[in-house]
């Protein structure tokens, strides 16, 4: 499976000049030119790592980065013009995993992106698959198929499933996923724990009234069943 790649950058020269040489090199890349952009393809597809400008047209990289490592942890790689320190400290403190300055070479780039890709996912590239129904899920890959065919999930989504496919047919408390999924002092209410298994259920599920393996647990929380 390819790895996945967002570039959020208002630079579109330089954005389809790093997408080809990503690409010739067996990523899958998608495009974001500000913020707005990013946040509406992340609620809708999970990526293994992000490459984000600072300068951003309706937003600073910073504050982006912020609001991203309150719903994940997917590897963010700041590349901008500004060069301080300052900023380097910055990007890396919030939750950047890398820093790369402008301009700078695509080698050098690419470099960095296959070592942090290998540091998150393996150097192997050893993945966790689990299969329940038509339902393929690729943990290490991040990827989600039905009937042969990709299920979009957004980070969180996919994020909740990859978490209950590591603990099958076990009986899981909201207050668990919430601390496990979103953070141990998340402020997010059971009530979002509930619409993204509902989602979940309307992508994976064959009858998402009635299913089959995502499973609520009465008084309890949830359950991916794979032993029917």
């Amino acid at each position: 499976m390819k790895r996945k790649i967002l570039i959020i950058d208002d630079d579109e020269d330089l954005s389809m000049i790093i997408s080809d040489m990503l690409t010739d090199h067996g990523y899958d890349v998608t495009l974001a030119p500000d913020s707005e952009t990013a946040f509406g393809l992340l609620t809708q597809n999970s990526f293994h790592l992000i490459l984000l400008d600072i300068n951003l047209p309706d937003a600073l990289g910073f504050d982006v980065c912020r609001e991203l490592r309150r719903i994940s942890s997917v590897p963010v790689i700041f590349a901008s013009a500004r060069t301080s320190e300052t900023d380097r400290i910055s990007g890396l403190d919030i939750g950047g995993d890398d820093y790369i300055s402008k301009p700078f070479s695509m080698k050098e780039l690419l470099s960095r992106i296959n070592a942090l890709i290998r540091r998150t996912y393996g150097y192997a590239d050893i993945s966790k698959t689990v299969f329940f129904g038509q339902v393929m899920v690729d943990i290490g890959a991040r990827t989600v198929t039905k009937n042969g065919k990709p299920v979009n999930l957004s980070l969180r989504e996919f994020d909740l499933l990859a978490y209950m496919c590591e603990h099958p047919d076990t009986a899981l408390t909201k207050d668990k996923l919430l601390s496990e999924v979103w953070g141990t002092f998340t402020e997010v209410t059971p009530a979002t724990l509930t619409v993204h298994m509902r989602w979940l259920r309307e992508k994976l599920e064959d009858d998402p009234a009635d299913p089959k393996y995502l499973k609520t647990v009465y008084k309890t929380g949830y359950i991916l069943e794979l032993k029917n």
